[in-house]
Parts: C-alpha cells; structure tokens; sequence
C-alpha cells in the first residue's frame, strides 16, 4: 500500500505545532481528494491498550476526525478558501477489536463540499453528518471495527482580522 509521504508530512508538522497527541500517534495519508480520504493509525506501544491487545478508543476517534476533518481542510487549501470548520458532536460505534494497523476512510467528499459551498453562500454556519469507517484489512478484510458519526460545522472566516474584532476598516 503506497502512502503519500507530502501529505503524510503535512499532517505531523500541522498536527505538532496544534495537536500534540495526533502527532504522537502518527497517522500516515492514503489518499486524500475532494471525493475520499483514508488514513492509517498503526498499533503499538503509543495506541494500543495494553490489557486487551487492541487499539484504544481515544485513538479511534482521532483517526476518525483526521478522516474526515482532512477532507475539509485538503478543499480550503487546494480552493484557497477562507472558511473554518469544527466537529460539533461525535457517535461512534465499536463492533470488532482493533487488533493491527486501523484504516479510516471517508466517503463524504462530495457532501463536504456542498456543505462548504453552502457556507460561502450564506455566509453562515452550516452543518452536516459525515461518516467513517474504521477497518483493519490485515487481519479482518473489508469488515469494519468501528463506524463513526459526526456533525461538521462549516462558517465562511470574516476578510481580516478587523472584521473578525469589529472594528471598522
């Protein structure tokens, strides 16, 4: 499986300078477009519980916001828009035990992008349901260990920093 290594790098320098602990788990870029993205948490020492032998649930859930949140964030950069996006809420539901490397995928690229389309247009916050799936191929093929629900919130980012305070131009 071919991993790619710029995106891959973007994500850890991004991750250590604003979120310590997903850089800490290094998650490895598949593939990511404006259509899909899937990433890679290995299991080891760092994720893995140790009593069970399998892949915390804190790191799933941050395989599952990168999965999805990389969507978003591939569309500002690659459109160079001005928008800013939070995950409002968060369902997950764990079916197997994560035993090996887990793959997060994501097939809501299409839906992002409407929502952020949206967004623009109104220049209000606007919100949709994006789905991942979280599956560990070596061990159990296309059978999925976890499905993950979350809200994304989209809101197109004032002009400068001024607007942003309220003060006039």
């Amino acid at each position: 499986m071919k991993r790619l290594w710029r995106e891959t790098l973007a994500v850890r320098l991004w991750a250590l300078r604003n979120v310590f602990l997903l850089y800490f788990v290094k998650p490895s870029i598949v593939e990511v477009n404006e259509r899909r993205c899937e990433i890679v948490i290995p299991l080891n020492w760092r994720t893995r519980r140790r009593d069970i032998g399998a892949m915390y649930l804190g790191t799933l859930c941050m395989g599952a916001d990168v999965a999805s949140g990389l969507i978003a964030f591939h569309l500002m950069q690659t459109r160079r828009l001005r928008v800013s996006f939070i995950f409002k809420d968060l369902r997950a539901e764990f079916l197997k035990r994560a035993e090996d490397d887990v793959h997060f995928s994501c097939d809501e690229g299409p839906n992002i992008v409407a929502l952020v389309e949206r967004a623009l247009a109104s220049g209000a916050r606007e919100e949709t349901t994006v789905n991942v799936v979280a599956r560990v191929p070596k061990k159990l093929g296309d059978e999925a260990v976890g499905r993950f629900a979350m809200t994304l919130s989209v809101k197109k980012r004032a002009a400068d920093s001024q607007q942003r305070a309220g003060n006039p131009a």
